[in-house]
Order: structure tokens, then C-alpha cells, then sequence
């Protein structure tokens, strides 16, 4: 896939803080996950659509929070919810 700009990369905190190690709300309730993401604006870590919760996408919902960066390891690729485009690499957060 091609990398894409978005201007809600305006939006994402530079060294932005990871909420947890995993999906928060998947840790709290004791549901796995198949692959985790983190807000690029807040830092909350949340599950991929892949997953039963879908947390991530979730959290874009009540937030707002448009772009997210995959967390898992070695992966730099991001997504912006609100134009539903990928937006990759972006400096490792990992």
C-alpha cells in the first residue's frame, strides 16, 4: 500500500504515552484480542476490528480521536478513521 498524508495527522501527540501493554477494556474484562492499535491523539490502546470488543474503533466513536497506529510489535502503519485511509509508516512507537 502507498502512504498516504491526512490532516488529522495534525491531530496525533508526537511521543503520545500508550494507555497499557494491551487492549485496556479486553485486560479489564479478561477477553483476548487478535491485534492491538493506540490513538494517536490520547495514547488509548484498544483492539482491532479483528477482535470480539473492537475497542479501537470504539474509542474513535466516543472520542473523535481520528488517526491510530497499530501496536503491535515492529509494526509503524497507521489508519485514519475519518477518511478510512492507511497512513503508513509512522515512527515506531514500540
Amino acid at each position: 500500500m502507498a502512504q498516504k498524508t491526512c490532516e488529522h495527522l495534525s491531530r496525533a501527540v508526537e511521543g503520545v504515552t500508550p494507555s497499557d501493554e494491551g487492549c485496556s477494556e479486553c485486560l479489564d474484562s479478561g477477553t483476548e484480542w487478535v491485534h492491538i492499535r493506540m490513538c494517536m491523539t490520547c495514547g488509548h490502546v484498544g483492539c482491532c476490528d479483528s477482535s470480539e470488543g473492537k475497542h479501537a474503533t470504539r474509542h474513535f466513536v466516543e472520542t473523535g480521536h481520528p488517526v491510530m497506529q497499530s501496536f503491535e510489535p515492529g509494526e509503524t502503519w497507521g489508519w485514519c478513521y475519518e477518511h478510512e485511509r492507511y497512513l503508513g509508516p509512522f515512527e515506531a512507537v514500540r
